[in-house]
């Protein structure tokens, strides 16, 4: 059986966004995961509330990787510009019951965590959670959640 892993950048404090609604604390989103976040998985889930700003942010480093960042202010780290180039490949799982549109590629929209649950038990790598907060809660609540995974900057 695969699992779910869910792992969250946080500060000391407890606080996992800024007012932007991502951790502006962060110089590069995937920098401190190391290399399990690529090898380990082999498809990522979202929450409705979270995917918008991500499809955004990944669409922009992968379109424009020397540019400063709009949302981050900041340009891409080597290591986003390497996730941008994987998530575009790596299938993307977006569970809401409001949002009837994709358009990262190789995304899908799930009805809700019973196909998540159900792609536990499908053979495969890991299955990274990505968030956002509700998802994730949501998930543990169901019992889906193997790791949870805290990054905590003071």
């Amino acid at each position: 059986m695969r699992k779910v892993i869910a792992a969250f950048k946080i500060s000391a404090d407890g606080k996992y966004a800024g007012p932007g609604g991502y951790p502006d604390w962060v110089d590069g989103w995937p920098d401190d995961y190391g290399p399990w976040l690529t090898t380990q998985i082999d498809a990522c889930v979202l929450g409705g509330q979270l995917y918008p700003m991500y499809e955004q942010y990944w669409t922009r480093v992968q379109d424009a990787p020397d540019e400063i960042h709009p949302q981050s202010g900041r340009v891409p780290t080597a290591a986003d510009v390497e996730w941008s180039g994987f998530a575009a490949k790596t299938p993307h799982y977006m569970v809401s019951s409001t949002l009837k549109s994709v358009t990262w590629p190789n995304t899908r929209i799930l009805a809700d965590l019973d196909a998540v649950a159900a792609m536990k038990r499908e053979q495969g790598k890991d299955i990274y959670l990505i968030g956002g907060a509700a998802i994730v809660g949501a998930a543990i609540d169901a019992g889906l959640v193997d790791e949870l995974r805290l990054i905590v900057y003071r």
